[in-house]
C-alpha cells in the first residue's frame, strides 16, 4: 500500500514542506521519523533530512528547544550533513550561547568549506563573543 510506503510518506512531507504547508509537514515528518526509528530500516540520509527539515519548522515556530533536539537527532543519523549543525548554531547565536554557536558553525565549515552563509555567522559569533567578553557579561 503507497500511503504505508515509508518513502511515500517523506516525499509527501518534502512536498508539504516546500509549499509552506508547516502543520501538515511537520506531521508527515513525525510519523516518518516514529515509522523509521521503530522498523531501523531507512537511509540515515532520509532520517536526518526528515530531522533537520520538522527542526525548520519548529525554528520558524519559535520552538527553539525543540528545534536544538531535531537538529542533534539529524546530526546523530548522519554526522556528515553540515546543514543541522549550521542551523543548531543559529539557534545557539540568537540564544547568545556564542561558544557552542562557534563550534556548530566550525562543524559546519569542517564539512563543507564553501558554506558561505556559515563563514559569515562565524565571524559574527567570534565578533559578538569578543564584545560581550569586554563587557564582562
Amino acid at each position: 500500500m503507497e500511503e504505508d510506503d515509508p518513502s511515500h510518506t517523506l516525499r509527501n512531507a518534502h512536498s508539504h514542506f516546500h509549499k509552506n504547508n508547516f502543520k501538515q509537514a511537520e506531521e508527515l515528518y513525525s510519523h516518518f521519523i516514529s515509522r523509521c526509528l521503530q522498523s531501523r530500516n531507512c537511509e540515515a540520509s532520509d532520517l536526518a533530512t526528515a530531522f533537520n527539515n520538522r527542526g525548520q519548522i519548529r525554528y520558524l515556530r519559535v520552538d527553539f528547544t525543540e528545534a536544538v533536539e531535531d537538529y542533534t537527532c539529524a546530526i546523530q543519523a548522519q554526522g556528515q550533513f553540515e546543514i543541522p549543525y549550521y542551523n543548531r548554531g543559529l539557534i545557539h547565536y540568537r540564544l547568545g550561547f556564542y561558544e557552542q554557536a562557534k563550534k556548530d558553525f566550525e562543524q559546519t565549515l569542517k564539512l563543507n568549506p564553501d558554506f558561505e552563509e556559515a563563514k559569515v555567522s562565524l565571524s559574527q559569533t567570534l565578533l559578538d563573543q569578543h564584545q560581550k567578553e569586554g563587557r564582562g557579561s
